[in-house]
């Protein structure tokens, strides 16, 4: 796909996004048409339904857009950085290793302030990875090697988690729907929580699009490129926690995003890593927003964790890909 195709696959699924966003302002405990809605957030007017617009849908629905983009973002780094298609904050150990020291600061140390969580989150998903790539290495680096170790990293953490969480008495119920991955209660401040760490995440990976294009052929292609491995992988490591680090303690794991949306993404074959960064971004975006929709509505007005809804939707197409050949990383395992 040429560069004017690929910004258009951008554009498209960005429109898509925004559509699913603007019907997002309508379902809840009071039900909006969407005039009414639109009206709403173009012409806010103090009324009731510019209230739930502007105070707890619009923002919800950006925060859903935003945790999908760098979550999606994330799992490509890691698995470029790797060249391994099963990398992803989730399988890497990233997740666990952010919501383990946040779960543990929240309930053992609440004097820690919220605002500090990114930075938790950040070392704890660092120390984890590490952990995870280092297991790996036993194995040559290969795929199935990374996968084990991360899932060791994951259970070993969420058994930690789950022990925190008997400690935390009545808050114990708040903290499980949490760790389910979801964004009910979400504000603007939450929003501006998320923001700086994700577009850090984004915004470096596009700075760093040629590195990232060097890092997927090979590491001798790199090197022999002028590509200083011992800088940049660390540097595109942290790059790609970052957004994890930021969408951890606003809405907890999101499930199967950073697998899926970079292979998603390579279906249509973008121009550049640039393009490929950017259309993956818009994907995750997409599922994130749909799946927060779902969520919102199947159970009004009870709602699901996020979640549960992007594994469910997420499964069947993983299984899809795999199945059809879709499912790789460009040059050889790390």
């Amino acid at each position: 796909m040429d560069a004017r195709k690929s910004l258009i696959a951008i554009a498209l699924v960005v429109v898509a996004t925004l559509l699913i966003s603007a019907i997002g302002l309508m379902p809840g405990a009071k039900t909006l048409s969407l005039p009414v809605a639109l009206e709403a957030l173009f012409v806010p007017d103090g009324r009731i339904e510019s209230i739930l617009v502007w105070t707890l849908r619009l923002p919800r629905s950006l925060i859903a857009a935003t945790a999908g983009a760098g979550l999606a973002v994330s799992g490509y780094l890691l698995q470029t950085l790797t060249r391994n298609p099963l990398a992803d904050p989730g399988i890497t150990g990233v997740t666990a290793g952010a919501i383990a020291p946040i779960v543990t600061c929240f309930v053992l140390l609440p004097w820690v302030s919220g605002s500090y969580y990114g930075f938790v989150g950040l070392i704890g998903g660092l120390a984890a990875a590490s952990v995870t790539f280092w297991v790996a290495r036993g194995g040559n680096g290969r795929p199935l090697h990374l996968a084990l170790g991360g899932i060791s990293v994951s259970l070993f953490l969420g058994a930690v988690t789950i022990y925190v969480l008997l400690l935390a008495g009545p808050q114990s119920t708040a903290l499980l729907f949490w760790i389910s991955g979801g964004f009910a209660g979400r504000s603007w401040s939450h929003l501006w929580q998320m923001l700086p760490w994700v577009s850090i995440g984004i915004a470096g990976a596009l700075a760093l699009h040629r590195v990232i294009l060097l890092l997927s052929l090979s590491d001798h292609a790199a090197a022999g490129m002028g590509v200083q491995l011992n800088l940049w992988k660390p540097v595109l490591l942290v790059l790609g926690i970052f957004p994890v680090a930021g969408v951890a303690p606003v809405a907890g794991p999101v499930a199967f995003v950073g697998l899926a949306a970079p292979h998603i993404a390579r279906l249509f074959r973008p121009s550049g890593a640039a393009l490929e960064i950017g259309l993956t971004a818009a994907i995750g975006s997409f599922i994130v927003t749909s799946a927060d929709l779902i969520a919102r509505t199947v159970a009004i007005p009870k709602e699901l964790p996020v979640g549960i809804i992007t594994a469910l939707i997420g499964g069947p197409i993983f299984i899809y890909l795999i199945q059809r050949g879709g499912l790789g990383v460009k040059g050889k395992g790390a």
